[in-house]
């Protein structure tokens, strides 16, 4: 059976899309699974929204996003793990091909990420940089992450010493122990810190990260985009 494990923490406008894409796309893919939502302190009722969109919840006060994950893992039964985040939309095609990685073999993997709606064009191109070269390192973007839990739990899951990064620090752990795949799919996630900070804002992380290193990603401390107070879009 297959776990999909969406890490959430304030996600009740956009946690409904997620959700309802999520079960779409396992009837599609003809795929047994379950779904648990992390609820990491959230304030706005995501949990109620998780339960009234067919998710199992799991409530903690992390504020650490691989923790979060981890949390999930740990209450997940299946044996495949899927990470989606909150704001990510998938469909039956990429979870159909990440369920025929792990049937063939691999130890896990992930996909390309396309951002919705609009945004800047520095935004897009520097999107398709990162996606063509985390595809050639094989390191699978954050929001949608796939793992045999066999292999997930022997490398010890996502590194609860890092604020940031988990993910790539969890494809190098993968590849160490067999075939990690990054799919030619893309999910499609929301492009809203693009739409509500500026260049420097959403830059000055990697900056700081570039200087300082492996322990940048060691505290929240720099790393306000990720566990800053989220900027909301205007409703249409």
């Amino acid at each position: 059976m297959l776990s999909v494990v969406v890490p959430a923490h304030n996600e009740a406008r956009l946690l409904p899309a997620t959700l309802q894409a999520i079960h779409a796309a396992a009837a599609a893919a003809g795929a047994p699974y379950e779904l648990i939502v992390v609820d990491d302190a959230s304030t706005d009722g995501t949990a109620e929204v998780a339960r009234a969109n067919g998710a199992a919840v799991v409530p903690v006060g992390l504020r650490q996003i691989a923790a979060v994950r981890n949390a999930g893992a740990r209450a997940a039964r299946g044996d495949r793990l899927l990470f989606v985040d909150a704001d990510t939309l998938i469909d039956g095609a990429v979870l159909r091909r990440a369920q025929q990685t792990l049937a063939g073999g691999a130890v896990g993997g992930g996909c390309g990420v396309r951002f919705d709606g609009q945004v800047p064009l520095w935004a897009r191109a520097l999107t398709a940089v990162l996606r063509r070269s985390f595809r050639w390192l094989r390191y699978a973007c954050g929001c949608f992450v796939f793992a045999q839990r066999s292999d997930f739990l022997a490398v010890g899951g996502f590194d609860e010493r890092l604020f940031g990064g988990e993910e790539v620090e969890l494809s190098r752990a993968l590849k160490r122990r067999g075939r990690f795949v990054v799919l030619a799919d893309t999910v499609v996630s929301s492009g809203r810190k693009m739409r509500t900070h500026s260049a420097w804002e959403l830059l000055r992380p990697f900056v700081y990260i570039a200087l300082r290193g492996r322990r940048a990603l060691q505290s929240r401390r720099g790393l306000d985009v990720w566990y800053g107070e989220r900027r909301e879009e205007p409703q249409p």
